[in-house]
């Protein structure tokens, strides 16, 4: 596994959520494989959970971590290609991204999108400048259109829950909020999900479909009720338009998940990846719940970057060659 961005980077999506799953029993287990080596951890955007649990991760591995909030800390990044640098930015990400490949054996990065833009967005720009430009495998923390980390901390979480004689149903559904945010996790969850011996269900007022690239294979229901009946895992998720980019379509009836709704389902597991606004996306009775996975999901986070980086490890020489590093001979 060079980079981990999507699903498709992992060559046995199966394995990885095992692997996470083990090293949960045992975290220092592989203490002394990242010796030596550096992880650099790139900001653009807030962060509590992955900030910290790749961080813990990575030092449970005997890694060496750096941490940089990018959009407040560094010079101004040119992203694009062929430009005349007389305007704002002040150094290309090709020169930094060389830098930061020098000085790290690998780079996670976490960007946000804009919202305005779909072709831009989509396009995945700065994550995919970053992997031209480094020469070292690159971790998603969350990118414009995915978040892996996540969906496999949620993966895992799913399966350590999982009556394995029984194929569960899982709902997600789109929940209100305050303001837009971006299609990543929905997009994410379901692009793992889909890949389980589930049957997945995702539930959203119209006019808030999600890309399909993402959801084939799961069955779209725009009766939450419905969607909720009989279920054995919710999760819980805003989002924005997809079609209408980065709208929020105003939405009439009540869509926040509540006890009474929750009656419906087969005494589901209630997930949420955080942060989460009480009793405006999810009843606080239901995140404080018996059935309530959502630290679970928050502890998983940890192994799943655990299990990221190990895999990656394992790939990498024991003395990484970088090309912006010549020696004094060549010098």
């Amino acid at each position: 596994m060079k980079h981990f961005t999507t699903i498709y980077d992992v060559p046995d999506h199966n394995k990885i959520i095992e692997e996470a799953i083990q090293l949960k029993q045992n975290p220092l287990a592989f203490s002394e494989l990242g010796k030596g080596k550096t992880i650099g951890l790139i900001f653009m955007n807030p962060s509590l959970r992955t900030r910290l649990s790749t961080q813990k991760a990575a030092r449970s591995l005997g890694m060496e971590v750096m941490v940089m909030n990018l959009d407040k800390e560094s010079w101004a990044i040119e992203w694009n290609d062929d430009v005349i640098m007389n305007g704002n930015s002040v150094e290309h990400i090709k020169d930094a991204a060389g830098v930061l490949g020098t000085y790290c054996d690998i780079i996670g990065i976490r960007c946000f999108p804009t919202l305005t833009d779909k072709k831009l967005d989509y396009s995945e720009k700065i994550l995919i400048q970053l992997m031209k430009y480094c020469n070292v495998p690159v971790v998603s923390l969350e990118s414009a259109t995915l978040h892996p980390l996540q969906s496999l901390a949620d993966a895992v979480t799913i399966k350590e829950n999982w009556k394995q004689n029984y194929k569960p149903k899982v709902v997600l559904t789109w929940a209100p909020h305050i303001k837009a945010l971006p299609q990543a996790v929905p997009n994410s969850f379901a692009e793992w999900i889909t890949k389980l011996d589930v049957d997945l269900t995702i539930t959203h007022p119209h006019g808030y479909e999600l890309c399909k690239d993402y959801t084939r294979g799961a069955t779209i229901e725009y009766d939450q009720e419905k969607a909720l009946k009989d279920a054995d895992f919710i999760y819980v998720k805003n989002w924005s338009a997809y079609n209408d980019y980065g709208k929020t379509p105003e939405v009439k009836e009540n869509w926040m998940m509540d006890l009474n709704k929750y009656q419906l389902t087969n005494s589901a597991r209630i997930m949420h990846c955080l942060p989460v606004r009480r009793d405006v996306e999810l009843s606080s009775k239901l995140i404080d719940h018996p059935k309530s996975l959502i630290q679970q999901q928050a502890a998983n986070r940890v192994y799943s970057a655990q299990a990221v980086l190990k895999t990656i490890l394992m790939k990498l020489p024991s003395k990484q060659t970088n090309i912006h590093a010549l020696s004094l001979e060549e010098a």
